[in-house]
């Protein structure tokens, strides 16, 4: 009989792991043995302050504005663009684990949801390198960079924020522009990428949805009006809703406010009319 860990010891294990095989498989058993009743919250400090989590040398991380943009119709074009979206996620598996090992006034369900989002992100981020090896790349042959790992860190101080910013706003805005990415990709003949886009979206819409839920589930917990909470927290940390193409269905499917969605659509539609 396997005898019960503490878990907060080895999720900052994988956390602060540099190797890449090491921290996916690592996210991995450990959604495993949360499940398997193997892992046991004992009584800890608080999560300190992580400047980084655990990375490889490569890729070079730079400011968002240096990452170059190359035209699909090259190899290293379409390499590139496979290459800035595992890094994503990538970024996402350690962004799941941090939210598990962060927030420890949290219950048991927290750790559930962001074990299984960290283990699903290292299942997003093997399809996405077996594509890249396809294309004779690997991870760390571009520069990408750290912007989603910054906002982690702008966020370390309450759950609330963090659903607020990460899941409501970061990663649904991958649930907008997927689609977009699909046609380019189905554009050039690449239908394996695109069906491996397929597999991230179905994941992602539910990623975003456990943070809806937990995001909404704090405000209320608080006496707080969630869509005026969001909209003071987007206006304090100078975020905006941008005009663009908005996926609706998704984000529907995703947990966001029938309001919300009408807002996002009327952004979509002034787009569309040119305004």
């Amino acid at each position: 009989m396997n005898q019960a860990q503490s878990l907060y010891p080895l999720i900052e294990q994988a956390l602060l792991c540099p190797v890449v095989d090491d921290k996916l498989a690592l996210a991995e058993r450990l959604r495993r043995d949360w499940r398997g009743g193997l892992l046991v919250r004992e009584a800890s400090p608080a999560a300190c302050a992580l400047p980084q989590p655990g990375r490889p040398l490569r890729p070079e991380l730079v400011h968002p504005a240096r990452v170059p943009r190359r035209s699909l119709a090259t190899r290293h074009g379409h390499g590139a663009l496979l290459h800035a979206i595992a890094h994503i996620e990538f970024n996402a598996v350690n962004l799941a684990l941090d939210a598990a090992w962060r927030f420890r006034d949290m219950p048991g369900e927290f750790v559930d949801d962001w074990l299984t989002v960290a283990a699903e992100e290292a299942g997003h981020f093997r399809l996405l390198r077996g594509r890249l090896a396809d294309l004779g790349f690997a991870y760390g042959d571009f520069p990408a960079h750290d912007g989603l790992w910054t906002m982690c860190r702008k966020t370390d101080h309450d759950a609330m924020v963090r659903m607020a910013l990460v899941p409501r706003v970061l990663e649904a805005r991958g649930l907008d522009v997927t689609p977009g990415i699909q046609r380019r990709l189905a554009g050039i003949g690449d239908h394996a990428s695109v069906a491996v886009l397929d597999v991230i979206l179905r994941d992602e819409v539910g990623h975003v949805m456990i943070g809806n839920r937990w995001f909404v589930r704090l405000c209320r917990e608080r006496g707080l009006e969630p869509q005026a909470t969001f909209r003071g927290l987007l206006e304090q940390h100078a975020m905006q809703q941008h005009p663009g193409d908005y996926n609706l269905s998704a984000r529907a499917e995703a947990g966001f406010f029938a309001d919300e969605l009408e807002a996002l659509a009327r952004l979509t539609e002034s787009v569309s009319d040119g305004r």
